[in-house]
């Protein structure tokens, strides 16, 4: 099934309701490299039930699946005469991903996810098509708890005759040098364990399925690096306060392999803290774009 257009910007997931707790928490936080030293104090909190933190980019997986495109998962939701649309997802690769708290998330709770899709681009036949989609947390009082954006690069998906310009433009990291620099340095078994949060992809766990994609062996979730990059603004420059971030949005530029050691830049220029993550050793830019607004 194609892309239609410009139909698939009234394309919506149902409505679906779920629930966490602190064991997700605490998962999360684990695959992202908190609690490798259980005498850390500082990161004790992420991973341990008394006084439990949560890391704002957690909401990339608590909602256990909800976070569903607006191309995936249900049959999606179209008014009358609207033709839904299917991109091939064999061919596609995230492109970028933000999370907006609109208010700082708890240890737990329920809560009803409804996606959409809010932008469709076409670069070519040959070049591929840029969807965007979103999807809005409420709790149980109907608020809003957090908005979670997606770029997706189908690259099989070019030539449907929708608008090739007007897309977001990615956040422009200063020129100067960096502020700061923290050095992350990921576990040889990470993707196993960050697997279990949901993403059972046998790319990030089967060395014949990376094999086939062409990688000398598995990868790291795109998102466990995403989420290393907050973990990494919250120790630089919230203290580890996690209340302090608003919204974490980067671009996804190449793949990390479990064992590689991240190195995060960081500027700070008032609330808006820009970052970017490199493997030294590969001399590869993992991160590009990234910007967190603290409240």
């Amino acid at each position: 099934m194609p892309i239609y257009y410009p139909d698939i910007l009234d394309q919506r997931t149902p409505a679906r309701t779920f629930t966490y707790g602190d064991k997700d928490v605490m998962l999360y936080a684990l695959g992202v490299g908190m609690g490798q030293d259980p005498m850390n104090e500082t990161e004790l909190p992420f991973v341990y039930e008394k006084n439990l933190k949560v890391i704002p980019t957690a909401a990339t997986v608590l909602a256990a699946g909800a976070r569903a495109s607006a191309n995936a998962g249900p049959a999606p939701q179209m008014p009358e005469g609207h033709r839904p649309s299917q991109i091939n997802f064999l061919m596609v690769v995230h492109g970028e991903q933000k999370v907006e708290l609109h208010k700082p998330l708890p240890t737990k709770g329920t809560f009803t996810v409804e996606g959409r899709t809010v932008g469709a681009y076409d670069k070519g036949k040959d070049k591929g098509a840029v969807v965007i989609n979103e999807s809005v947390w409420t709790d149980e009082n109907g608020e809003k708890v957090a908005t979670l954006t997606s770029s997706t690069f189908a690259r099989g998906d070019g030539g449907f005759g929708g608008p090739s310009e007007g897309a977001p433009e990615p956040h422009k990291v200063p020129d100067r040098a960096p502020d700061m620099s923290v050095d992350f340095t990921t576990r040889e078994d990470q993707a196993l364990l960050y697997r279990l949060n949901g993403d059972r992809n046998p790319l990030h766990s089967d060395p014949e399925s990376a094999k086939r994609s062409g990688f000398p062996r598995p990868i790291l979730h795109g998102l466990c690096t995403y989420g290393i990059t907050c973990r990494a603004i919250l120790q630089a420059v919230t203290d580890f306060d996690p209340d302090q971030i608003k919204s974490h949005q980067a671009r996804f530029s190449a793949p990390v392999f479990p064992g590689d050691t991240i190195t995060v830049d960081i500027w700070k220029d008032g609330k808006e803290i820009s970052f970017e993550a490199r493997v030294k050793d590969r001399n590869a830019t993992v991160i590009k774009n990234g910007l967190t607004v603290l409240r």
